[in-house]
Parts: structure tokens; sequence; C-alpha cells
């Protein structure tokens, strides 16, 4: 017998975002969006997932205004006229349904190749400089570069409070830019970049701090992270909890209200000796509020879906569980919003349907 899933709708209120229940949309990325400007039919696609009943909406992963941030076709951009204006309508459409949404920004860096909009010639950018057959395929950053990316999240923070967001989540997970100077692998400078774990967070406090001076004390700041990466699923930044609370503490003191910690099986323990999982690890270290996601309310991975293998509805039964006993507070769900506007509602009135997780993945990918 179920758990009452009443406490999946228990309104949450964390610090100045206020929300109606603890379900978040998962950012994803959907290549939906022309010369990087969300139109009419973006808002619409926020719009409905309001109207279904999300709590908190992070949007697809946007880029900030740096000429390597990109690294994928018909991906919005979080700068310039025509593209701000186009968000501003999103954020009108999701409120007018009662939601909150927040832009998460983004910096690919070394995932970048070129030919990528919006402009073919540039290369990628990341801590080191990478050659491939004699030719350059990523750029290693130099001072001034940092201080641009740098500048440019702080710039698109402030214009996400400027149009109405209701916060902003910085995208340092999966093996792009920021994520990318975390590790020990792909950051191999010998500057205040690099080196010790102490060191290779310098580029995400720099961010984060700037980004907390850009909105004020009191617009909420989500720092997404993860301990896997798009070449080894395997991955761990953080082998025990005392090296993840060397990651996390300096991350939380610069500025992170809310940390999003991103896992492929919201159930799996993180460590062992512990049924914590890596949201609920992040929640006792920091204090801070977490967000879990993972598989919420399917059989298998997102990656599963691109063998062709359909993911299939199950309880929420876990997720219930945890929540109750205060391991983390929301649960951010992907595919099945993805997929179904409605899926919150239908969750509420106790209806579970199949997700083909393989077409949705020809839809979009988790950012």
């Amino acid at each position: 017998m179920e758990s009452d899933s009443s406490i999946l709708f228990e309104p949450v209120n964390l610090g100045t975002l206020k929300l109606a229940n603890r379900f978040v949309m998962a950012p994803m990325t959907r290549s939906f969006s022309p010369n990087g400007v969300p139109g009419e039919d973006v808002a619409e696609y926020y719009g409905k997932r309001s109207k279904g009943g999300v709590g908190l909406i992070i949007t697809e992963g946007t880029t900030v205004n740096h000429i390597g941030s990109n690294g994928y076709p018909r991906v919005p951009r979080f700068y310039g006229e025509d593209a701000l204006e186009g968000w501003s309508n999103v954020v009108a459409r999701v409120h007018k349904y009662g939601g909150k949404i927040v832009p998460q920004i983004w910096h690919v860096g070394y995932v970048r190749k070129k030919g990528t909009e919006p402009d073919p010639e540039i290369p990628g950018y990341g801590p080191m400089e990478v050659k491939k057959d004699g030719a350059l395929k990523t750029i290693g950053m130099k001072q001034s570069d940092i201080d641009d990316v740098i500048s440019a999240f702080a710039d698109a923070a402030r214009a996400a409070k400027r149009l109405g967001f209701d916060g902003v989540e910085i995208h340092g997970a999966h093996e792009y830019l920021i994520d990318q100077f975390f590790w020990e692998k792909s950051n191999q400078r010998t500057d205040k970049y690099g080196g010790s774990l102490k060191n290779r967070l310098n580029l995400a406090l720099e961010i984060i701090s700037s980004v907390r001076i850009a909105v004020g004390p009191d617009f909420p700041i989500i720092f997404r992270f993860s301990q896997w990466k798009q070449q080894d699923f395997d991955a761990k930044l953080a082998n025990t909890p005392a090296e993840l609370e060397s990651f996390l503490l300096p991350l939380s003191e610069a500025g992170v209200d809310i940390f999003h910690a991103s896992t492929r099986r919201f159930w799996e323990p993180e460590f062992e000796n512990s049924p914590l999982n890596l949201a609920g690890w992040t929640k006792k270290i920091t204090g801070k509020p977490a967000i879990t996601v993972g598989s919420v309310g399917l059989d298998s991975t997102f990656t599963s879906s691109f063998g062709g293998k359909t993911a299939n509805p199950t309880g929420l039964q876990k997720i219930i569980e945890r929540l109750e006993n205060k391991e983390f507070d929301l649960v951010a769900v992907g595919r099945a919003l993805l997929g179904d506007a409605n899926w919150i509602e239908k969750i509420k009135n106790g209806h579970f349907e199949q997700i083909d997780a393989f077409t949705q993945s020809a839809l979009g990918k988790l950012d």
C-alpha cells in the first residue's frame, strides 16, 4: 500500500521562492528556438506545463553572452533584445497560470565544435588548449576570457530578474564549462583556477559571487551539479562525504540558495553505508534546500532511451518516503513532463500512463 501522496502537493516556501507544490520541471534541451529566439511555441510549451500543475519550471539551458557558449543548434539565448523579449513572453505565460519559472544559464565549454551557430568559425573554450590532428579544437581560456564569461553569467542573471523570473539556475553539471574546471583530468591549469580542488572551484565561486551581486541578496540562485559526466556515467568528483563537503560548502557560502543534484537514478545511494542519495547528502552537508532528479516515475534512465528501450511508469512511493524523511525538498521531473503537460494532474488523480522514452529522446535531452 502506497503512502499518502499529499506531501508532493504541499506548498513549499524556500526564502522568497514560494511554490504551490514540490514538483519541478527539469531543464531539457529542445532546439526549438531558431536564431536563439524563443517564440510563441516556446511560451505555449512552458505555459501548458504551468497550467498542468508544475510548481517550478527550470527552462532548457539558455546560453550566456559569450562567443563560445553554445554547443547545439536552435538553442535559446539569454541575451539580445529579441531573445529577451521572447523570454518575457514565456514568463508572462507561466505566471498567468500561477507557476514559477527560472532560466538555466549555461556555457558548454569544450563541448562546442566548429560549425556550431551562431559563429561556425569559433571553436570550443575550456580550461586547457586542445588540438586534434594539428588543428585547434579548444581554446585554453585566458584571464580575459574567464572575466568575460563571469560577466556574461552576471548579465544573464540580472536580465532574468528584470524580466520577472522567479530566480536563476547556474548550470555547473554534466561536463559543461563550469564542470570542466572542477575536474583534474580536464583542468590541469597552473594558475589560481587549477591544481587543488579548492582552486578548481574558483571559476564557479566567482560566477556565483558575481551573480549574487548582480541580483541582490534575496533573488534565489540554484546551482546544478553532478557526479556523472557525458563521457563517464560512473564518474565521481567526490568519492566520500568528506570530499563532497569540501566541494559543496564553498559553493554554498558563495551564495547558492538551492542545490540541484543531478543523478541518473534518484533511488541509488550516493555512498556506501548510507541510503541517502546525492540530494540527500547535499542537504545534510549544506543545510540548504535540495532538488532531487533522475528517472522519477520511470523504471529506466534517460540514456537507455537511446537504445530504443521504453521507460515504463512506476509509482512514487520511494519519492514520498524520502520526502517524508526530509531527505530533500523538491522533485525534478524530466521525460514525463516533456511528453505530457498534464502528468502532474494525472499523478494527483492517481493515473499513471506509459511514456515512450525513445520518442521523447528525439525531442529533447536532459541539460
